[in-house]
């Protein structure tokens, strides 16, 4: 995850790099001279190794998208979804690539002033914007997880097969509670490097996840009969068990976005730039790369073993899935336990990018105060325990999030950047030409991601996949 060093005095210091004219590099930290300079784009020196940054960055692209990917393999199909899958990571990587070329020219490392030196103050508002939404998005999607997993584990504990209506088994006192005595206390860190500590763990739990749906994949008989009730008006006995390559149907809408929402970590490539021990872009670039590559194994092997151990029965959060096989297995018991820690401990990382965005627009010169942070993160979580409650389903903020802030994140604001920032390249070379048509291809997608899931909420009937 993003292991934030900037506070509100550091801004100063990249000021003049902004206004003045600065010349062009590939690095935020160039080679040692003969003369013997300091770093000019960065106020500490990285020390970082590339190992680590991987790990961190793994951690940054790593999310409760995951939980959603064999619900989007049912909906597609297994080449579609792969082909689907394989395009969204190149593109990815691309845009990172795109982000650091723009980043290393004016050696700024925060996403919302490489949209000021591209915009000017729109640009700052608009990128700040866009992270709060997806983050906020993210945020919701956690605890929504919380909300429907942890009565389940506490029902398990208990031994009971059913929810006898108490109130430590309603979901939405439930995450009031985590939010207030759990996240609330952490979000209130000063440093969100205190929180990296908990970046090994949560991936260490997301890891023990895939084994599991793996290893159930072998022991979850097809069809199984607790399904029946569900689903017998929906699809027939004979094609329940068989794995689908391609389809097209109204849930296919959803895919694209959840897929896209997976691989979001562009608010946190340039912390872990400048953090990085020798920082060039080829380094950096190498790293994305690595770190993309390995979440795509781990999303792909997720969503096929997840699929094919429930096929045309698989919900829109994996895990409840499960629940109706055997609500008190011990291995979902402990993979509902382990997900739900790294989720709950990835809240607190996830909302220090919000509260720097709004801090840096609405107090851009005010030092460091406790009231503004407390105050800033109470509101925060307020507002995503409202969605959290309200919203009905885990699929609105997959699809609604996804279909915005991710094809800004990684098509489109990336592409602009590059388009307005180097200027070395003229607007006819080819560079330049594959940054607009990569920016079309975002408000493309936006667009038509849209536009499907708002002809799905006017007229599909059939909207029961996540069960919740």
């Amino acid at each position: 995850m993003e292991l934030q060093k900037l506070t509100n005095g550091h801004h100063k210091d990249f000021q003049h790099l902004e206004e003045g004219e600065t010349p062009e590099r590939e690095e935020f930290l160039p080679h040692k001279s003969d003369g013997g300079k300091p770093p000019q784009f960065t106020d500490f020196e990285g020390k970082t190794s590339f190992g680590m940054s991987v790990f961190n960055l793994s951690n940054a692209i790593m999310g409760s998208g995951i939980l959603g990917l064999s619900y989007a393999m049912a909906n597609t199909g297994i080449i579609l979804f792969l082909i689907l899958l394989t395009s969204i990571a190149v593109l990815s990587s691309y845009s990172v690539h795109l982000l650091l070329r723009s980043a290393g020219v004016v050696g700024i490392r925060a996403y919302e002033q490489l949209g000021k030196r591209a915009f000017g103050h729109p640009g700052k508002i608009l990128a700040a914007v866009v992270i709060t939404m997806h983050n906020i998005g993210a945020m919701s999607s956690y605890l929504f997880i919380v909300k429907y997993e942890l009565p389940l584990v506490i029902q398990a504990f208990l031994g009971l097969q059913h929810s006898s209506g108490e109130w430590f088994l309603n979901g939405n006192y439930l995450i009031i509670i985590v939010s207030i005595f759990i996240i609330l206390p952490l979000a209130l860190m000063r440093q969100l490097g205190y929180l990296g500590y908990t970046s090994g763990f949560s991936l260490t739990c997301m890891v023990f996840f895939l084994i599991s749906v793996i290893y159930k994949k072998f022991n979850i008989p097809c069809p199984f009969d607790g399904f029946t009730n569900h689903t017998a008006e929906n699809i027939s006995i004979d094609g329940e068990c068989e794995a689908k390559y391609f389809t097209i149907n109204q849930q296919t809408a959803y895919t694209v976005p959840i897929l896209a929402f997976a691989f979001v970590c562009h608010p946190e490539v340039l912390p872990i730039y400048t953090e990085l021990r020798n920082p060039t872009k080829r380094r950096m670039q190498a790293i994305a790369n690595v770190s993309i590559l390995g979440m795509f194994v781990m999303y792909l092997l997720t969503a096929i073993f997840g699929y094919l151990t429930f096929y045309l029965n698989t919900e829109a959060e994996l895990l409840h899935t499960y629940s109706k096989v055997d609500p008190l297995d011990t291995l979902i018991l402990c993979v509902r336990l382990a997900v739900l820690v790294a989720v709950t401990l990835t809240v607190p990382v996830v909302l220090f990018p919000i509260r720097r965005a709004l801090l840096q627009l609405l107090f851009p010169d005010k030092p460091f105060h406790w009231l503004r942070h407390i105050s800033i993160a109470l509101c925060l979580l307020f507002v995503v325990n409202l969605l959290v409650i309200f919203v009905p389903n885990i699929r609105d903020i997959f699809g609604i999030i996804g279909a915005t802030s991710a094809p800004s994140l990684i098509f489109i604001l990336p592409g602009l950047f590059y388009i307005r920032i180097v200027s070395t390249e003229p607007m006819n070379s080819r560079p330049k030409i594959q940054a607009a048509c990569f920016t079309a291809l975002g408000f493309i997608f936006m667009s038509m991601s849209l536009t499907f899931i708002a002809l799905d909420w006017v007229y599909g009937e059939n909207r029961s996949g996540g069960g919740h």
